[in-house]
């Protein structure tokens, strides 16, 4: 069996205080979004990240900016879609994370900004300890509990189901959120399982499919973003030039699905020395004038930097 090796893109920018990933618009009939991809041809690119930029721009006629490889994905019987191929060659596929402050593009592409939510919607608890997707979900993963074939197999599941998707909000992991993927879709719950075993109509439960295992990419990039923004300054490249700390924690809080506690936020922050206050207030805040700051890059030129501390509301 032959290889072909394909590159996926999972390009993430943040708007109106809402995390949103770009995507190609598919034709009726299944999915509605794919993410950017194409074949890496070597004849034609020198390397995976210049590949994956030209099929980004060509596709979306998006530039992106920030890039880091995530992971290979080559499960048995994966599709690329990007270009068909014959039964006999086996597709793999290398992920990709990319950050961009900027959210606009050319309307004539093909392509467009979706929220996180639709594709994740139990990940967003913003409004509070009550996620009224998540609690949508539960009479169906304790029927998958249930349903299983022996004692043994439905006390693993019930682990895992209360491990990952907790009923105590304080024991929430924002970064599984590639583990709580893949027990929904283990679990029959997700659109794309549905898809693979030839069962009609999709998931009502498990959010909005994408087109081959789009979703799970997108799942790997979400954790690895999440987990990033504690240990490195990433946040910054999703950030304008200047910003006010409100939007510089509400961006935080759109990424990670959690709602920030603001002064002990504030504290932390300070602490990093990460901004820098321009002495400029920006009056368009509909409420009192808010100062605005910069990231100091500079001061980090030299050494590492550790990422922003998350204390929750």
């Amino acid at each position: 069996m032959n290889l072909a090796i394909e590159l996926s893109a999972v390009v993430v920018t943040v708007k109106d205080n809402e995390a949103l990933v770009l995507c190609l618009n598919l034709p009726k009939g299944g999915a509605a979004f794919a993410l950017p991809s194409g074949p890496f041809v070597p004849q034609n690119h020198r390397t995976f990240d210049l590949a994956l930029r030209a099929f980004v721009r060509e596709q979306t006629g998006f530039d992106i900016g920030y890039v880091e490889q995530l992971y290979s994905f080559g499960d048995d019987g994966r599709q690329g879609i990007a270009a068909t191929a014959p039964e006999d060659v086996r597709a793999i596929s290398v992920g990709y994370l990319a950050l961009t402050p900027q959210a606009g593009f050319q309307a004539r592409f093909d392509a467009t900004w979706v929220p996180f939510h639709r594709f994740f919607p139990w990940e967003d608890w913003r409004k509070g300890e009550i996620n009224p997707d998540l609690e949508a979900l539960r009479p169906a993963l304790s029927r998958w509990c249930e349903a299983a074939d022996s004692a043994q197999e439905r006390a693993l599941r019930l682990r895992r189901v209360a491990t990952l998707f907790p009923e105590d909000f304080d024991n929430w992991n924002e970064e599984r959120v590639l583990d709580r993927y893949e027990l929904l879709y283990n679990a029959g719950l997700a659109g794309e399982a549905c898809r693979a075993h030839g069962e009609a109509g999709m998931s009502l439960y498990g959010g909005e499919p994408m087109a081959s295992d789009h979703r799970r990419i997108l799942a790997t990039g979400l954790s690895r973003l999440r987990g990033k923004l504690k240990y490195r300054p990433v946040i910054f490249e999703l950030m304008p030039e200047r910003f006010t700390l409100l939007e510089l924690q509400k961006s935080l809080e759109a990424l990670s699905g959690l709602r920030l506690h603001k002064q002990n936020f504030r504290r932390a922050l300070e602490r990093t020395g990460f901004v820098t206050p321009l002495g400029i207030m920006r009056e368009d805040t509909g409420g009192r004038p808010a100062e605005l700051y910069s990231y100091d890059q500079d001061q980090f030129r030299f050494g590492p930097s550790l990422g922003l501390s998350l204390p929750r509301a």
